[in-house]
């Protein structure tokens, strides 16, 4: 039998997004909500982004857009990003925004395969942009500059305000939704994280992120005394993120809870935001841990406001957890999700203290089940592959039925090839991607689980761990980035000694330790275990070429 969540029923409405958000009859806020945080004077409050919102929804009606039609956003951070994906999705089109790390052939990819309708662009980027739609054979009459100030066109692209229609928003009406409607009409897609392939696009439809937006705020309000305290957010997750856009600008927007937003992410500047603004609560990834952890800088700021962290988007050790946890002195709690899910599928209460690595238990409304390598339904403390079923389970691929149908079968189960383990209280942990076991000698070595150990070494600042194949076997290799101050001071060896003493004999680094400038990741803060796995293949020929060499 399935698990089901431990949490009440909710019911969840079924509407416009931004009828759920700004509910007719309700009166928006004055106070600021997105603020700059390079220059708190600039912000942006409810009732404006309501305003602005209505302005650009009105505003893309009127250039002839249809409901359905995909509007892209390539952008860093700025206050004016939630304007944007509220206008575009409570119009009935469908959001969606590129990493603005991309280069020309991954930005190519994107738009080729979304056929947006109007692309925002920062001005940073325009000459990018231009040149990918020029690759395309698209128009450059699509683009339009898109920034927290006005611009002046470059290389014949306009400044996005051109777009927006004032006169008569505050009459527009966005367009109301059915039950059904809501379920079914797209309103972002989301790329995947692409650490196994080229990223796909995620369809998440507006009862989807009421949903989640739902579930997850009562996991931050049940059983904490009302009306909370002052809450403060930093918004330094990037908003073309699932994460960053569900917390950032929907469950922010909901709760009237102010995000101080970061363009672009510096530690040190991060640091000063929580110390300035006296930042209550933080929404991380385990990299900012290991940077918060190991950092000698971390030291110089005052942190003492911070009483909450949610860390989620890639595994994190209980040993960093408890650690920062009584270092820092704010509670930290983990939560689970994936695009597939719009965000989120587990998680722990605000309330919750937990020193066993936990990703808490299933959201409200939520079910799961545990497969194992036979096929078989697992109870508890059993592994097996996780899978979930629950309103937030998004609608499929973009364009790509065949992964829909891989991923999603007929019932409504997502297959997130994750390997999960429950005990009797209903607490879940992940143990590893199902891809990324490493089976030595029959025994199956998870990644995570070595990188977790090899990150409680004082030399390490960071780890990824992959298996290499040499002479039919396959075999445990890390690659590592070591301390500034340790440079010079300690050897691969040192290391594959170290772990010795510390894990079972067959999750020896026996593949060798290598030392890197950094381990390649995602924003999102997961490992690209696709490049290490490049790396680790290259390795394997030139160490099987040595070995020829000296027959």
């Amino acid at each position: 039998m399935p698990f089901k969540s431990v949490h009440p029923y909710l019911q969840i409405p079924q509407t416009n997004l931004v009828d759920y958000l700004f509910p007719p009859g309700s009166k928006p806020s004055n106070e600021p909500l997105w603020i700059d945080a390079q220059d708190p004077s600039n912000y942006l409050s409810e009732s404006q982004v309501l305003k602005w919102s209505k302005s650009f929804s009105r505003g893309l009606s009127n250039t002839g857009l249809r409901q359905g039609e995909v509007v892209m956003l390539f952008t860093p951070n700025h206050i004016f990003v939630p304007v944007a994906y509220l206008g575009i999705v409570g119009g009935g089109f469908r959001f969606s925004a590129a990493n603005p790390a991309f280069t020309l052939r991954e930005l190519v990819h994107q738009i080729e395969d979304l056929q947006p309708s109007v692309i925002l662009v920062h001005p940073n980027f325009v000459p990018l942009a231009v040149e990918a739609v020029a690759k395309i054979g698209l128009s450059n009459s699509k683009i339009f500059q898109f920034s927290d100030v006005e611009c002046t066109p470059v290389l014949g692209v306009q400044d996005w305000r051109l777009l927006l229609k004032e006169y008569g928003a505050d009459q527009y009406a966005w367009p109301s939704f059915t039950p059904e409607e809501s379920l079914r009409t797209v309103a972002s897609i989301n790329y995947s994280s692409g650490t196994t392939g080229y990223p796909k696009g995620v369809m998440v439809s507006h009862a989807n992120i009421i949903a989640n937006a739902f579930q997850n705020i009562f996991n931050l309000v049940h059983k904490r005394q009302l009306p909370l305290p002052d809450d403060r957010w930093l918004g330094y997750l990037p908003l073309y993120h699932a994460y960053g856009q569900l917390y950032l600008i929907i469950i922010s927007l909901k709760r009237r809870i102010p995000v101080y937003v970061m363009k672009q992410f510096v530690f040190e500047d991060f640091l000063h935001a929580i110390q300035t603004y006296r930042i209550t609560t933080l929404q991380l990834v385990p990299p900012i841990l290991v940077m918060m952890s190991k950092h000698p800088v971390t030291s110089k700021y005052d942190l003492s406001s911070l009483t909450l962290a949610l860390c989620a988007a890639a595994p994190l050790s209980k040993e960093l957890q408890n650690h920062c946890s009584k270092r820092f002195g704010f509670n930290i709690i983990q939560g689970y999700g994936m695009t597939e899910t719009t965000c989120g599928g587990m998680g722990m209460l605000a309330i919750d203290v937990d020193d066993t690595g936990s990703i808490g238990k299933l959201l409200s409304n939520t079910e799961c089940k545990l497969i194992d390598d036979y096929g078989q339904e697992v109870s508890y403390g059993q592994p097996g592959e996780l899978y979930l079923r629950g309103p937030q389970i998004a609608l499929g691929y973009w364009r790509n039925a065949a992964a829909t149908n891989e991923a999603i079968d007929a019932e409504g189960w997502l297959r997130t090839g994750d390997i999960a383990v429950c005990n009797s209280e209903g607490n879940f942990w992940i143990i590893d991607r199902k891809k990324e076991l490493i089976k030595v000698n029959g025994f199956q070595v998870a990644p995570a689980e070595l990188e977790a150990v090899l990150l409680e070494n004082e030399h390490i600042a960071d780890a990824g761990v992959v298996g290499i194949k040499f002479a039919e076997e396959e075999l445990p290799r890390a690659y590592v980035a070591i301390q500034e101050a340790s440079k010079g001071k300690v050897a691969p060896q040192d290391i594959e000694h170290w772990i010795k003493s510390r894990v079972a004999k067959y999750k020896y680094l026996v593949g060798g330790v290598v030392f890197v400038q950094q381990v390649p990741k995602l924003e999102s803060g997961k490992i690209q275990r696709r490049v290490l796995r490049e790396w680790a293949k290259k390795d394997a020929e030139l160490m099987q070429r040595r070995v020829q060499s000296r027959l």
